[in-house]
């Protein structure tokens, strides 16, 4: 397996990273423990979580899942062996968000203690805080490199001005630049990422993460219909993605996971694994099975008429 860059930052990734938005939620400790050995076995070694994951589950407050994960660090001694991505900046509770600095530097020291580790390996923005300068939130990122709690920043839903911006802030100041961007990416959602900011990441040389890589689960080809979505936790979100252009990339999907006999998944992380530019999609799972399906797309290459099909369908 041929590693990828993330951004200029010295470090290598594997071309798929692991979601952590699951743990503690829908994959409990048990199970979210036997996806991480998994992963890690099959080679990956990117696992992107946040601090605010699960907080809008009733009952949890967030933190759930860096507790998992720092759990599991510690059992398993695997902490070298693996690239830890969270992030700061969404709601955890009254007072608790944004990316003032001070709420970046007690964030920070709460999922290092969640983590059980003594640093992250990439920490993002989670959104952008227009209520907050660019050139605060950067020296708070800039302080915690300096104090090696942080070895790489990453922005995360930045539009490509702000983005831009932020960029310039930090040479102009001489603070540490973001190295990637996660942004909202997949077969369906591609008005927001490819016209600017994908052309602005590949200038700068960041790396991308895209999140919702399978669309929330659309793209897995198991909700055709609003009474596939009945009882499911993501069935509001998937709802917008029944319409003709949606049933076009499913049959276009289907078509393609035929000829390579795969899953429909499987080809769409296949998709966005050899576009240009991008790094490693993050991808969650809930069960092995479903785990199994998304790393086999580190193995599939498609051929040039299969993207030309899936590119003209989704345009």
């Amino acid at each position: 397996m041929k590693k990828r860059e993330l951004g200029n930052s010295g470090r290598k990734v594997a071309p798929l990273a692991l979601g952590g938005n699951v743990f503690g939620w829908t994959a409990d400790e048990k199970t979210s423990f036997r996806l991480l050995d998994a992963f890690t076995a099959g080679g990956g070694d990117l696992i992107d979580t946040a601090d605010v994951y699960s907080a809008w589950v009733p009952g949890h407050k967030g933190g759930e899942s860096e507790t998992v994960l720092g759990k599991w660090l510690k059992r398993g001694g695997n902490r070298e062996k693996v690239l830890i991505a969270t992030k700061v900046g969404m709601e955890m509770g009254p007072g608790k968000k944004g990316l003032s600095k001070p709420y970046i530097l007690r964030a920070a020291e709460d999922s290092l203690k969640r983590l059980q580790t003594d640093y992250i390996d990439l920490y993002q923005a989670h959104a952008d805080d227009p209520e907050t300068p660019l050139e605060e939130t950067l020296e708070a990122f800039a302080q915690l490199t300096r104090e090696g709690k942080v070895r790489a920043i990453g922005a995360s839903n930045y539009n490509a001005e702000r983005l831009s911006k932020a960029l310039q802030v930090s040479g102009r100041h001489g603070h540490p630049a973001y190295r990637s961007l996660q942004p909202l990416y997949n077969l369906y959602d591609r008005a927001e990422y490819e016209p600017a900011l994908e052309p602005l990441c590949r200038e700068k040389g960041l790396s991308v993460i895209p999140y919702f890589p399978l669309a929330s689960g659309f793209l897995t080809g198991k909700y055709r219909s609003e009474k596939d979505l009945a009882g499911r936790a993501r069935g509001d979100i998937v709802k917008k993605y029944l319409d003709d252009r949606g049933f076009r990339i499913l049959d276009a999907l289907d078509r393609v996971a035929l000829q390579y006999h795969s899953a429909p998944a499987t080809v769409a992380l296949a998709w966005l694994i050899a576009r240009p530019g991008i790094t490693a999609p993050i991808a969650s799972a809930t069960s092995l099975d479903q785990l199994n399906e998304l790393m086999k797309s580190l193995e599939l290459e498609l051929d040039p008429s299969a993207i030309e099909l899936l590119n003209r369908e989704s345009a």
